[in-house]
């Protein structure tokens, strides 16, 4: 079976079997508040937006980490503690991402609905790294495909605690995986525009494996998979020798990552007489400022596409799939 039919298949058959099932919970006290907005507390970002889009105002969302901000090595403050110990509904993503805050989690999974939505993907669909033993890689959202399943994740929690609505989450759900099979098939138009030899994508660290396994691009990050580990001298040395074996000419920086390794790469190479531009600035970790169109998944990976099939060398408009993007994002 092919990966979008997985995808979709796993998706109505959750959607649809949380229907059924959580419909008999309805006349429970838990539900006494219908009427009332779910109260979400999410993690990132990206699991806030597909929350917000699935739920509109049926639910009242809050994302613990906003633009710019690293989900590695964030920690809970007073007030996320405050904010999640009263919500209905925490959504974090698993896969070892929120790694300062795993045991956080578990004290509060025993108190309420605390709901890794990650956790649930098929294992054969994850990717391992050789400096991440016994873990997987948690950068899913990258693939638009493998992203449509946490989403069916995050509308089955919805499902339960208000069926009522579930029509109403079932037909936002519908919808907004539309979207991503339209954004896949931007994705894989654009980027199949960059000449073969060009489709290396050298970024701070390694959130971009699965981005590279869908699109076919080599990729190779300074940093490991999280940005708690560093890049030493050596690793600083061996991937210059690379930037100039392999000509590559535009490497990428990150927003929600330093960019003092990516400088320290362009200058080593400049030593050896080969010159480097930074393509752009991807999102990585998080997504864009809140209020703007990158400021949605669907805005994040659009900007990250266009962005880095324009600096490689590909004719896309740069505006990206909708004509939407920031000028100069």
């Amino acid at each position: 079976m092919t990966h979008e039919k997985t995808a979709e298949s796993v998706t109505r058959r959750s959607l649809l079997a949380g229907i059924g099932a959580l419909t008999l919970l309805s006349s429970s006290p838990a539900f006494a508040q219908a009427n009332d907005p779910i109260s979400i507390v999410a993690t990132t970002g990206m699991i806030a937006d597909a929350a917000r889009r699935l739920g509109e105002d049926l639910v009242s969302v809050r994302a613990l980490m906003g633009a710019g901000v690293d989900p590695h090595a964030y920690r809970q403050t007073r007030s996320d503690i405050v904010a999640m110990t009263r919500a209905d509904l925490v959504l974090w993503h698993g896969l070892y991402l929120e790694a300062q805050m795993e045991r956080f989690f578990e004290d509060l999974s025993g108190k309420g609905r605390v709901v890794p939505v990650a956790e649930g993907l098929p294992r054969d669909a994850l990717l391992s790294h050789e400096d991440y033993a016994g873990r997987y890689d948690p950068h899913v959202w990258m693939d638009p495909l493998l992203w449509r399943e946490v989403v069916s994740a995050v509308a089955t929690e919805m499902n339960a605690l208000r069926p009522d609505h579930a029509a109403v989450f079932l037909a936002n759900a519908d919808a907004y995986l539309t979207e991503l099979d339209d954004l896949a098939e931007y994705a894989a138009s654009s980027l199949s525009k960059v000449p073969e030899k060009k489709r290396v994508l050298l970024t701070a660290h390694d959130a971009f494996s699965y981005f590279g396994k869908a699109y076919g691009f080599d990729v190779i990050g300074i940093q490991g998979i999280s940005t708690e580990s560093e890049a030493g001298l050596n690793r600083i040395s061996e991937l210059v020798d690379v930037l100039v074996a392999r000509d590559i000419g535009a490497v990428f920086v990150e927003t929600s990552v330093s960019d003092r390794n990516m400088r320290a790469l362009i200058e080593g190479a400049a030593a050896q007489g080969h010159n480097v531009f930074i393509g752009g600035a991807l999102f990585s970790d998080a997504m864009g400022p809140e209020g703007t169109y990158e400021g949605t998944y669907l805005g994040m990976i659009d900007h990250n596409v266009t962005t880095i099939a324009r600096a490689l060398g590909a004719d896309v408009p740069e505006g990206g799939r909708l004509g939407k993007l920031s000028a100069g994002s």
